[in-house]
Formats: structure tokens, C-alpha cells, sequence
């Protein structure tokens, strides 16, 4: 009747529509903020924000930081400093003051930019690749892997 099942891999289009961590209203945080994930901003965010996986600013939220880079982001508060990201939306209630790069920009009535917008074809942002399938397993890739003995033991 009842049936274990196995957990389902997240993919990467399902990790950037995800929001797994939120730095609540009345919270402030400064520093480096970078990992795989998403993120919900409803307080204020004052550092370096690199984030693989979906990034957004509530309308609430206050971010200043030089570069957002990000798979996706949604801005629905304010960001001083530039995005770079795969897809940006800027909600009617969010402010960007600063440059965008994405290869998909969208933008509700009463948006608000101050700055420019690039647009890309395809965009690289750095993000390392996930492992290989042998590196996830754990394969030893090692020389010693066929089963040769050194000989001077």
C-alpha cells in the first residue's frame, strides 16, 4: 500500500524556479553571500551576492552590492549595483540602479532602471560544472585501479 520511493535528482531548471534560503524582514547581513541555491531577500543585503540558482529581491528587500550574479533574478525591492544573470525580471514595485546583463529581461509597468541593459545571446557566468558521474559515485580514477601490484612490495 505504501511504497518508499527514491528522492527525484533536482535539475538545474528546477534549482533555479527554487528559493531554498530567505534572509528575513528586519534582518541585516554583510558580507559574501555565494553557493548553489536560491535565495528571497526581505531584509537588507550589503556584500558580494553569486548565487547558481534564483535570487529574490522582496519587495521589502534592500540589496547594495557591486554585482549580482545569479542564474536567474527577480526584483520586486532595490538593488544599488549591477546584475548579471540568465534571466531578469524587475517587478513594478522593484528599483535597480545600476547596469543589467542577461540573455532574457522582462519588466512589469512602473519598473524602474537606472542604468543599462545588455543583452547577450548566451551567457557564461563562471559557475564551475556540475561533477561527472564517475566523480559523484566516488570512482578512484587512480593508475593503481586495474589491479597491478607495485612490485618493490
Amino acid at each position: 500500500m505504501f511504497r518508499r520511493t527514491e528522492p527525484k535528482p533536482i535539475l538545474e531548471d528546477e534549482a533555479v524556479e527554487r528559493v531554498d534560503s530567505v534572509l528575513g524582514t528586519g534582518l541585516t547581513f554583510q558580507g559574501t553571500l555565494n553557493g548553489v541555491g536560491g535565495v528571497r531577500i526581505e531584509g537588507a543585503f550589503d556584500g558580494d551576492l553569486e548565487v547558481k540558482g534564483l535570487v529574490v529581491i522582496a519587495e521589502e528587500g534592500r540589496v547594495v552590492c557591486e554585482q549580482i550574479r545569479a542564474l536567474a533574478v527577480i526584483v520586486a525591492g532595490s538593488v544599488r549595483g549591477n546584475i548579471e544573470a540568465n534571466r531578469v525580471e524587475i517587478a513594478a514595485t522593484g528599483r535597480v540602479w545600476g547596469d543589467v546583463t542577461t540573455t532574457t529581461f522582462s519588466t512589469q509597468e512602473g519598473a524602474f532602471l537606472r542604468g543599462q541593459i545588455r543583452m547577450e545571446e548566451e551567457m557564461d557566468l563562471g559557475f564551475p560544472e556540475a561533477p561527472a558521474a564517475a566523480d559523484e559515485e566516488g570512482v578512484d580514477e587512480s593508475p593503481e585501479k586495474d589491479g597491478s601490484k607495485d612490485e618493490n612490495n
